[in-house]
């Protein structure tokens, strides 16, 4: 049976997607802003009420621990930026992609940038995967692929989920 590129990709798209959606759908409000450890970097409301991510321009060390909230902001930034790219659209800076403020509002974030997402790789023929990638999340003169940034994609959200599941997790089996 012949499986073509595209259709490999979307079925680990969905496989990852379904994975995600396990534990989406069994996260409660506060498992949000749950901090794990006391070193945590979080998504919280500034002085105008919109919520923003704890940030730094180079990694800390050691690596704070991110809250469900901060991570579901992560893939929100790294995604809507790669589908701006992708759809030729200026993309926005790391700063203009704000958090909604609740993990309901979050999880409908998350599902519509899926929507948005499948709706791309829909029209993605096997040629189309050979183009050079758009510039995100490689320098300009990579010699990546639009297939290379699918199977980023789906890479970065297979690490993101887990990293939501085990929090989601551990945070059950703390009591």
């Amino acid at each position: 049976m012949h499986v073509s590129r595209c259709e490999l990709l979307r079925w680990q798209f969905d496989f990852t997607w379904s994975l995600f959606d396990y534990h989406l759908e069994r996260l409660q409000p506060a498992d949000f802003l749950w901090e794990p450890a006391a070193l945590c970097w979080t998504v919280r409301p500034d002085a105008t009420g919109t919520w923003v991510p704890d940030w730094a321009e180079t990694e800390p060390d050691p690596v704070p621990v991110p809250t469900i909230g901060w991570v579901s902001w992560h893939i929100g930034w790294w995604w809507s930026v790669t589908i701006d790219h992708a759809q030729g659209h200026k993309p926005r800076d790391r700063t203009e992609i704000t958090w909604p403020g609740d993990g309901t509002s979050a999880v409908e974030w998350l599902r519509s940038l899926r929507e948005d997402w499948l709706a791309m790789l829909d029209r993605l023929t096997d040629a189309d995967l050979d183009a050079p990638a758009p510039p995100f999340p490689w320098p300009k003169d990579s010699e990546h692929t639009v297939a290379h940034l699918v199977a980023w994609v789906n890479s970065e959200l297979m690490k993101n989920v887990t990293e939501i599941g085990q929090l989601r997790l551990l945070r059950a089996a703390s009591g």
